[in-house]
Parts: structure tokens; sequence; C-alpha cells
């Protein structure tokens, strides 16, 4: 066997990079009229022809193949690297792409038999060549044919891709749920009646300069059995447990009917500034760290409302602006404004007349293990809406009755420490200085909570979830009346399968003792999510 041959063999793994280098033009030219290597290198820019060994950062002098790649790099020149200067010669090597590697060096040979230096080329080495080239014959059609086929889908999804500029990214929620118990919060029975609900979500993301983001979410949803209350204010459903505590992360109902659920646009204002104007459905827990990272999404999170993350990210929300400055460095700090009511222009609403929330957060990330937030959010409610997002006690949500209206003060702390690459601690706490805007009522309201995080519990991908708290909670109010008598605690169990890359599963059990901070029966609420993503 000629030393041409030998060498080939060696250093086998730079047929790869040829192959790359060749791509659609050898597929075109193969078993044709040869191409040279030089053409093929200005056809692509995934890997670049070498005239030096030297050029490769990770090959050697000591390396085994060294001095045969030395040679077919300087006496034929049809070896190429990839961009990064590297040549990856462990790389393994499958039968066409040697036999792509073995037509550029035949290609190479060719040239220098026109261009007269034919004496660079001996006897042996092309009656070898010659040899390789028949028995790879039916390699290199064969790669001629993929080539093709590949270079016809391709033009055919090109002509029928949705957007070059826009993702569909999608998620339905099948869940099967039952709340049950010996009394109701506040008296009568509970019904023990099991529901299927479901919600569905399509979100279109568009990027114009590769950094920023479009997003214009859609929204379909019917789960509402344990609402606690439309979210709009004055048109209460009845409540089939007595409490908010009970309701489910996800939950929500618009009869199925398709709405635009979030609207809003996101950019880089400089290298360490991300901003995002929200103009539908904007909330500060869609744009700033809540610290509880494997429960703070409604479709893979937690399954209750209020074990997703600390109530102070509920305050205000669907249009404004949020700005993050430094958002990837060890310190980070944000502010945020988002306005309930702001496309009206009736008097106490719009933009700045009505209910609003302005948030400051100062985020500390030391590893990747360790993050602390602190976190201040002053916020106005005129209309009596539920101040703590129906999270807590009936009357933590309205201390000073329905249709007066309320600023509050808001202080939260939060925290995760990722104690190992399985398990994850977080923690939350906050204090809410609640004030009349028309009397000299007040109202201090407390609350927290703990969660643990337990991955690849039983199979790889499946997460072991538990989250025990204390939802918000009257502990001391100036009208007159009690604070809320009790404390309620909050316990969920919850085990995440994952079925596949796409589907998740989600089986839980979420406990209220003592519902609404009262002397009520305990009540319990079992939950089967299945989350499908795409």
């Amino acid at each position: 066997m000629t030393k041409l041959f030998w060498n080939i063999l060696k250093v086998s793994p730079v047929i790869a990079a040829t192959f790359l280098s060749a791509n659609s033009a050898l597929a075109a030219e193969v078993n044709e009229q040869a191409t040279s290597v030089a053409q093929l290198s200005q056809e692509s820019n995934s890997i670049g022809q070498v005239t030096s060994v030297s050029q490769f950062s990770d090959v050697q002098p000591t390396d085994w193949a060294f001095q045969a790649l030395q040679s077919l790099v300087e006496r034929y020149g049809c070896i190429a690297g990839y961009p990064n200067g590297t040549y990856r010669g462990n790389r393994a090597l499958t039968r066409y792409e040697f036999a792509a590697g073995l037509n550029a060096c035949l290609d190479r040979v060719n040239e220098l038999i026109a261009t007269a230096t034919a004496d660079m080329v001996n006897r042996e080495d092309l009656a070898t060549l010659q040899r390789l080239q028949e028995e790879f014959s039916a390699e290199l059609a064969t790669l001629r044919g993929r080539v093709d086929a590949l270079e016809a889908r391709t033009a055919e999804l090109e002509a029928n891709q949705f957007s070059t500029t826009t993702k569909l990214k999608g998620e339905a929620i099948f869940a099967l749920s039952n709340a049950f118990g010996d009394e109701r919060a506040g008296g009568g029975d509970l019904q023990d009646n099991t529901t299927f609900s479901d919600r569905v979500r399509l979100s279109l993301e568009s990027s114009f300069t590769g950094t920023d983001k479009l997003q214009v979410r859609l929204q379909a949803r019917n789960n509402i059995q344990f609402d606690g209350g439309s979210t709009t204010v004055g048109s209460e459903r009845p409540n089939v447990t007595g409490t908010s505590m009970t309701r489910l992360g996800f939950d929500g109902d618009n009869g199925n009917n398709v709405e635009v659920d979030q609207l809003n646009y996101a950019f880089n204002f400089g290298e360490n500034i991300r901003v995002k104007v929200d103009a539908v459905g904007g909330d500060f827990y869609d744009f700033f760290n809540t610290f509880n990272p494997d429960f703070s999404s409604s479709g893979s999170g937690a399954l209750s409302r209020y074990g997703r993350f600390s109530p102070i990210y509920r305050q205000g929300g669907n249009t404004g602006l949020n700005v993050q400055f430094n958002p990837k460095g060890a310190i980070s700090f944000g502010v945020g404004y988002l306005a309930n009511e702001a496309s009206s222009p009736e008097a106490g609403e719009g933009l700045f007349d009505g209910n609003y929330a302005a948030l400051a957060q100062l985020e500390f990330k030391p590893s990747n293990r360790l993050g602390v937030g602190l976190t201040y959010v002053r916020s106005y409610y005129g209309s009596g809406e539920r101040i703590f997002d129906s999270t807590g006690s009936s009357f933590a949500n309205r201390p000073f009755g329905s249709g007066e209206p309320t600023s509050l003060n808001n202080y939260g702390v939060a925290a995760s420490f990722k104690v190992t690459d399985k398990i994850t601690l977080s923690g939350s706490g906050g204090y809410s200085d609640v004030q009349s805007e028309t009397t000299d009522k007040s109202a201090d309201v407390w609350y927290w909570a703990a969660t643990l995080g337990i991955k690849d519990i039983g199979r790889k991908g499946n997460t072991l979830g538990l989250i025990f708290g204390q939802s918000p909670k009257v502990t001391s109010v100036s009208t007159g009346n009690s604070a809320d008598t009790d404390t309620s605690y909050h316990l969920e169990g919850l085990y995440k399968m994952r079925v596949s890359d796409n589907i998740l599963v989600t089986p839980g059990l979420l406990v209220i003792f003592n519902p609404e901070h009262q002397n009520n029966d305990t009540i319990y609420v079992g939950t089967l999510r299945t989350t499908f993503s795409f």
C-alpha cells in the first residue's frame, strides 16, 4: 500500500471536514467534472482550506498522525479545518464521509496534473487512488442521491415556511381535579364533584434583530371549579370550597373562547439593559426572577396558585414597562410599572390615574447555585379589587370591605439555593402595610413559603416537589374588626413525570389547614395535570 493511502487512512477524520466544505457542490459534481479544493472552500463558509498543519490549534507534533497529516497538507493540499482553527482528529468517520474526502483528494490530484505539477504524484499513488475510487463508487453515488433529496426537502420547507422571523410555541393542559373534606370554609357541605378542564395557549414569538422578541399569546380555558370568584370585580361565582386558598395555578375561565392573553415587546437597550413593554396581560412574574425555579410555571410548576411564587409579584398587572439593569451580572437591579386600566380614558383610570403597581427589585446572584432577591412594590387599588390576587384569606384581600380605595407598601425577600445538581431549596416571605385612601384605616398582612424540589426521582427528568407556607394573613387591623383569628397552612405535594420531551404528567395533592385563617375543617384538592408542549 502506498504512502498516500496510509496517510489518508491515518488522518481519516479530515474527510468529515472536507465533506462539510463540499456539501451541495460536491453532490452536484461527484462522478462528473471534478471541482477543485480551492473552489469548494470558496463555496462554503463552514470550514477553510489550510496550507500548514500548524494552523490547527488541536494538532501537536507529538500526535501519532502528525506526520501523515502534515504530508497531506503540504504535498496535496486537500485538508480543511473548522472555523475556530481546530481539526478534531478524534472524531468518528463514516464511509460516506471518507468517500467524499477521497473525492476531494482526487480532485486535487487532477488539478496538480492539469497544472503541470504531475511530478508531485507518482504512479503508485495514482493506482491506489484509482482502486479507492472504484471501491467507494457506490457510496459516492448514494451520497449524491441523499444530498439531492436533502436539497429538495430544504427548498420545499423554505417555500412553505410560516415565517422567517416568527416561531409558534404551544401549550395545552388537561386537568382532572376534585376537592373534598367535611365542610367548606365558612360552613356548609363541601361538594365532592370531580371535574375535567383545559387550558390552551398559543404563543407567536417574533425576533427582528436576534435579541428582541415580540410576543402575541392566544389563550382559551374553562377551569372554574376552585376559582373563588371571577377575576373581574362584580362577577363573583359560587365558590365550591368557600375559599380562594384552593385555587389552582392554571385556573380561570373564558368559556374556551380565544382571546389575546398577552402582547409585549422585549429588547436590549445597550449591552446591560433589558426592556419589556407590556400592552396586554403583563405581570411582574413574567419578567423578574421569582426565585422558585422548579415551581413558578403555571403549566409545569406548582399545581396551586399560591405555591408558584410570592404574592408580591401579583401586585398590579396588564400594561406598562419593566427594565432590568445588568441582568446577567452577579448583582442586578430592576424596576417596573404596570397599570390595570391603561386603555381607559375615564376619570380615575388610565395609565397613571387608576390601579397601578410600581416595583423595584435588587438581585444577588454570586453563583449559579445561589440567588437572593429584595423586592419593594407600591400599589394602589381604587375599586375594591382583591389586593393579593386571590391568594390568602378573603379578609386579607379586602381588609376594608369592597369598594374602598386602598394602597399598599409591599416588602419581600426571596431566595433559591441549589444544594446539589438535583436538589433545590427555595423560600420567600413578605409583609404588606395596607392603608385606606379615604379614611385612617390600616392593616398588616404577612405571608411566607418554602419549597423543595428533587429531580430525577424514580426516572431521569422526573421531579418530586414539596411546598409549605402561610398565605397572606391579616395580623392586625385598625378598623375595629378582629384580625384573622387562626393561621392557615398550605401544604402541597406533587410529582412531575416526564413522559417525553413534550408531555409532562403531574399528580398532586393540596391540603389547606384552617382555611381562611379561621377554625375551619381541612380541605383537600387532588389534581392530575397533563401538560402538552409543542
